[in-house]
Parts: structure tokens; C-alpha cells; sequence
């Protein structure tokens, strides 16, 4: 994800369109803002307000990426790391004061040994995993260059900053400020090298992961949601000339997060 620097709306936003994940809770949300403040569809909005958890955040960033049309989501599911305290009233004048950041996707390209080649993008990581009881074996290269000859491992996750609180984070890889030109590369379970914990890279790099043994060690390759299963070979890199827009709360924001999960204990 490259630096970018954070915008606002140059008026308030009063054309809104409203999506919301399948639970009562986030239904009756919708249904109570549009009632309030009306419910246009999607091209004709200044901006989308997603009403649910991460994973309808993640839904909508996807299905408006390159859109130009930011999304402000409210959290009426669990996790609710990328959304915003959910309030009834007030909701133009957070939108007016929220700060808009961009959003660069990785770009996933996998070759399957059956279907040839399959494409795929995410806004938090790129992980692949093994298939099978036994350990996955995979070659790394960076920009060309082998810098890992073998790791043993169940799998390897390459994340933004915006993922490296997610699975990034379960596999205790590192925490990255927002707009850290950077994307962390780590391991799951590495068994050898024992000792790698991974590597930070400049996000400008490409990432090309070989499977060793791929018949008798599948791997499967997730971009977010979308999985891809016996890869022989993936490309990993992010896409600057792809953009989508996220609004957080000016008192909350991005950077405030990230803060706050670095010191929990």
C-alpha cells in the first residue's frame, strides 16, 4: 500500500446508498437509516454505508473498487475492525468530518496445474495453505531472486498494512502503520527454517512463491475471501493504478487503531 495522504469530502455527502450483510441486526439498521436519510442506488450515491461487520466491509470495498465512491461502514456484526460505532442520528455530519484513505489491492495470479491460469485481488492478504496432513514446501523469490531456497511450513501469508492486523496478526506476524509503503511476508507454522520469521518488503515488490511437490503436498491460494486450490506457482504484487476509498471517524481513525492493537496485551 503506498503513502497516501488522508481526504475529505469537499462538500458533506447528502446521496447516500446503503448495503447490509444478511443478519436481523444489520437489516433493521438499513432499513432505519434509509427510512431517515434516504436510500439511492449505488452510481448515483456520493457515498456507500456498509452495515455489518469486516467481512461485508471487505464484500463492498471489492465490489466498488476503482469506483471512486467512498465507503463508511457501521458496525452491526462482531469484529468490526474496520468499521464505525454504529449511531442513528448525526450520520451526515460524521460523514462531512470522516477522513477518506486510500485503499491499493495486492494482485494475486496463480497457475493451476489443471486450469491454467487463474487471477485474483485483496485488500488484506494473499495466504497460501497446505490441502493435506503434510506440510507444504514452497521456494521464494522476490523481484526475481530466490531469497528462500525451501520453507517447510502450513503456509505462507503476504499482507497490506490494512491486513496486517487480521490473519497477518494470528500468525504473529508484524503490526504496519497504515500508510507503510510496506507489506509483511510471514510464515505459518515454519518448520524449516525453524528460526525465519519473515520478512518485511517495500510494496512496490513482486512476490513469486514456487510449490515444491505439488501432487503429493498441495497448496491452496486465498486472496480474502476467493480460494484457488492446487497451485503450482503464485505472483503476488500490489496494484497502484487500482484505488478504493474507506471513511473512518476523524477521532478514530485508521492510525488510532493500529495504535491500539500494538498495546494490547
Amino acid at each position: 500500500m503506498s503513502p497516501a495522504t488522508v481526504s475529505r469530502h469537499a462538500t458533506a455527502p447528502t446521496r447516500l446508498s446503503f448495503v447490509a450483510s444478511e443478519t436481523e441486526e444489520a437489516q433493521f439498521a438499513r432499513r432505519l437509516l434509509a427510512d431517515k436519510y434516504g436510500d439511492l442506488p449505488a452510481e448515483n450515491a456520493e457515498a456507500i454505508v456498509a452495515l455489518g461487520g469486516d467481512g461485508l466491509m471487505l464484500q463492498t470495498l471489492h465490489r466498488f473498487m476503482g469506483s471512486g465512491i467512498p465507503i463508511y461502514g457501521m458496525n452491526r456484526g462482531s469484529v468490526g475492525f474496520l468499521m464505525n460505532e454504529f449511531r442513528e442520528d448525526g450520520l451526515l455530519q460524521r460523514l462531512a468530518a470522516a477522513d477518506i484513505t486510500p485503499i491499493h489491492p495486492l494482485s494475486l495470479t496463480a497457475t493451476v496445474d489443471e486450469d491454467g491460469i487463474q487471477d485474483a485481488r485483496a485488500i488484506n492478504e494473499v495466504s497460501l495453505l497446505r490441502q493435506t496432513s503434510q506440510a507444504a514446501r514452497l521456494r521464494i523469490s522476490v523481484d526475481g531472486r530466490v531469497r528462500l531456497e525451501e520453507l517447510v511450513c502450513d503456509g505462507i501469508i503476504v499482507a497490506t498494512p490494512a491486513g496486517s492486523t487480521a490473519y497477518n496478526l494470528s500468525a504473529h506476524g508484524p503490526i504496519l502503520p497504515i500508510y507503510s509503503p510496506l507489506l509483511a511476508l510471514t510464515p505459518i507454522s515454519a518448520f524449516r527454517p525453524r528460526r525465519w520469521r519473515g520478512a518485511l518488503l517495500p510494496n512496490h515488490t513482486r512476490v513469486d512463491i514456487d510449490i515444491l511437490e505439488p501432487k503429493k503436498r498441495p497448496v491452496s491460494a486465498s486472496a480474502d475471501h476467493r480460494e484457488i486450490r492446487h497451485v503450482t506457482k503464485v505472483s503476488i504484487h500490489e496494484d497502484s493504478e487500482l484505488e478504493g476509498l474507506i471513511m473512518f471517524d476523524s477521532d478514530h481513525g485508521w492510525d488510532e487503531r493500529i495504535l491500539t492493537e500494538m498495546f494490547k496485551y
